[in-house]
């Protein structure tokens, strides 16, 4: 009789008990773009014994290093940061008015609760917002729609003393308080899956191979970079930094099977269906031929969409710094991306895992990614 081919799915988990309450203790840490100093430390705590050195560049990206001394470098890269808000105006009753920092969603905003990162540590606080009582007193008036110049923040101050006091000032970050859940079959729930999932799994990488006696021949640069939600930032400043030969991205892109998002524009991706691949002009279409031909050959699904001009992700960076590297995006599906819910699949983080390290082991300096 044949012997039967398990499928992705029913492997077994290369996630261990220890991975898992990392993430959880990744999803609920704050990591706001600029302030990211807090999980990247968490980070490397976790990624260094996994790797042999490490560093991190003057904003705080962080990098962990396999072979530090191999001339043909290869990235593998997530990055860390969150959206958030700054707090931009305080009222003489002690209200806070704010400005955005990276592309948050002030649609989401009424009625959550959030943390101001106040000079003397985290101080509570609420978006206040009219009760519906007060807002359909006339029928011919429309309702009232969250913007950045009508919301505000109430933690109980009731003047500006009573906030400096609190450690509460101009130019302080605020981070929503939501975190990581587990829900039905298999879904995950936290803040910030976009792209602190994207840490946890190249982290996840790295572990892998220290733990499997993998000896790559080449440098592998684990890199968790900042300021993405801001323009790339980060990976535009450690791309020129690391002048790698290869980078593989990972980020997350929409799950376009929830109301409300138009597949003709979208495409067509689902949770729990596996890891996204992007065709597009910064995705190297070499490069991408051997992760989807890895793929094939591990019986890991994937799932395909097409960018425009740009992935929008810091694939762009890499691939365009220096004198061009050849990049790949592998992208996780997530619903509700950029709200206090995102929500993602255990299958994917997998498989998306099994991915990169798979492709990983395919690479040599001697792989012919030229077009001519």
């Amino acid at each position: 009789m044949a012997k039967m081919v398990k499928s992705a799915a029913t492997l077994p988990s290369i996630l261990t008990t220890k991975s898992w309450d990392f993430l959880k203790k990744y999803i609920d840490n704050p990591s706001p773009v600029g302030f990211e100093s807090s999980g990247q430390k968490l980070w490397l705590d976790y990624l260094k014994p996994h790797v042999d050195s490490y560093f991190t560049d003057p904003y705080g990206t962080a990098v962990g290093v396999v072979n530090p001394d191999a001339p043909f470098k290869v990235v593998i890269e997530a990055h860390a940061d969150e959206i958030s808000w700054f707090v931009n105006y305080i009222t003489a009753e002690g209200l806070l008015y704010l400005k955005r920092n990276g592309g948050v969603d002030q649609q989401i905003a009424p009625a959550q609760r959030v943390f101001i990162h106040g000079k003397k540590g985290l101080v509570p606080a609420v978006f206040g917002w009219p009760a519906i009582h007060t807002r359909l007193g006339d029928p011919d008036t429309k309702e009232p729609q969250p913007k950045v110049n009508n919301l505000f923040l109430d933690c109980g101050a009731r003047n500006k003393k009573e906030l400096e006091d609190l450690g509460v000032h101009i130019g302080a970050v605020v981070t929503y308080q939501d975190g990581y859940a587990e829900m039905a079959n298999g879904y995950l729930v936290g803040r910030a899956f976009d792209n602190r999932i994207g840490g946890f799994m190249i982290a996840e990488v790295a572990r892998l191979l220290k733990e499997n006696k993998k000896k790559l021949p080449y440098g592998l640069y684990v890199v968790n970079a900042v300021q993405e939600e801001v323009g790339l930032r980060g990976a535009e400043m450690i791309a020129r930094r690391l002048r790698p030969n290869i980078a593989i991205i990972t980020d997350v892109t929409h799950d376009t099977t929830t109301p409300m998002i138009n597949k003709l524009i979208e495409g067509d991706i689902a949770c729990g269906k596996g890891p996204s691949l992007a065709f597009g002009p910064a995705v190297h279409n070499k490069l991408l031929a051997i992760v989807q031909e890895t793929a094939e050959k591990n019986k890991l699904p994937v799932q395909l969409r097409a960018v425009s001009r740009s992935t929008g992700t810091d694939t762009d960076s890499f691939a365009y710094a220096n004198d061009g590297c050849p990049s790949v995006l592998i992208s996780i599906p997530l619903r509700y991306m950029h709200t206090t819910v995102e929500m993602l699949h255990k299958n994917d983080v997998e498989q998306t895992i099994r991915l990169m390290y798979e492709t990983l082991l395919t690479l040599s300096p001697k792989t012919n990614l030229s077009y001519l």
